[in-house]
């Protein structure tokens, strides 16, 4: 089990609220140290069961080199809000999300760089074919081409077994809220203590699992077992010029490692294997990894023109950061 050391925040980086026309995502967000930030700014997708802070090890480092980095929690994850209905978790309807999101992140700038890890590389692929524009460059973190298998996928069919043994889509949220929470406290609880894990970390992860909509778990699952390859589709986006990247721990055990190193050949993307990491390299080797993307956005900016301002955002007295309207 990958998990932080400390949940604590760096002097640099702070919690609020992303406000966007499909809602408010909460957020970490992470400022230089003399707090102007005169390079273009990164938008960082967790992955499946994941949140915002699974990037709190690298955000204080990517800012540094002169960028804001917002690190946030998708729509029914953690501590945003959960959708009205199971739709509210397609694919379609996260990646729509993510671009929201990044409207408001790149301000007149105009366009991010775009991070998703596992899951979320899925879903951020999903908002480059649809609004590559959007975007200064795109990298997928620990996310492979299609479908999850092996073990990961086996423990997902266990998941839907549980939450949706029919197949036919949730229809008690109190009940599927119950079992979760069984699920838990009889087993992911006590295996995480049996690993030595920190009781504050227990604590957070309890926390985070406890306030994630349930459905959203069955939805994603469904998708990550049948996810399906569009990197042909992906790759005609980075020819046209958006700069793509693939990192991937060694010893990945999601997506095989040269299952993506294929993948960044077939895309023409830039490709870094992070030494001595698996499936969370933000997490496993933060100091590795962000030089890895500090590197890439940097040359990505000199290869797509940018405009930095202070963007056309503002900051509320409560921390959260809102887009004018227009």
């Amino acid at each position: 089990m990958s998990t932080l050391r400390s949940l604590q925040l760096p002097e640099r980086v702070r919690s609020g609220w992303l406000t966007t026309g499909r809602g408010r995502f909460a957020m970490l967000e992470a400022q230089p140290a003399r707090g102007v930030a005169h390079r273009s700014p990164a938008l960082l997708i967790h992955g499946y069961t994941g949140s915002k802070e699974n990037f709190l090890p690298v955000l204080e480092p990517l800012a540094a080199a002169g960028r804001t980095v917002i690190a946030v929690d998708l729509r029914g994850q953690y501590q945003s809000p959960h959708a009205p209905d199971r739709a509210g978790y397609s694919p379609a309807a996260l990646s729509t999300d993510v671009l929201a999101m990044a409207a408001v992140v790149a301000g007149e700038a105009a366009a991010v760089h775009l991070v998703g890890h596992s899951l979320g590389g899925l879903i951020a692929r999903e908002a480059a074919l649809l609004r590559p524009e959007a975007l200064l460059s795109l990298t997928l973190l620990g996310s492979g081409p299609a479908s999850i298998a092996g073990e990961r996928a086996a423990a997902l069919r266990e998941l839907l077994a549980r939450l949706d043994p029919t197949g036919s889509g949730p229809d008690d949220p109190a009940l599927l809220a119950e079992l979760v929470r069984h699920a838990w406290q009889s087993e992911h609880e006590p295996q995480a203590r049996a690993d030595g894990v920190d009781e504050h970390i227990i604590a957070f992860l309890r926390e985070r699992t406890l306030r994630t909509c349930p459905v959203s778990l069955i939805v994603l699952a469904e998708y990550l077992l049948n996810c399906p390859d569009r990197t042909a589709e992906l790759a005609g986006v980075v020819a046209a010029g958006l700069p793509a990247a693939v990192i991937y721990g060694e010893n990945d055990d999601a997506w095989p490692p040269a299952e993506q190193d294929r993948m960044a050949h077939q895309l023409g993307a830039e490709r870094t294997c992070i030494p001595g990491a698996a499936h969370s390299p933000a997490i496993e080797a933060p100091v590795t990894t962000a030089a890895a993307l500090t590197q890439f956005w940097n040359a990505a900016e000199g290869r797509r023109p940018t405009v930095h301002t202070c963007g056309r955002g503002h900051r509320d007295t409560d921390g959260t950061r809102t887009a004018q309207a227009s």
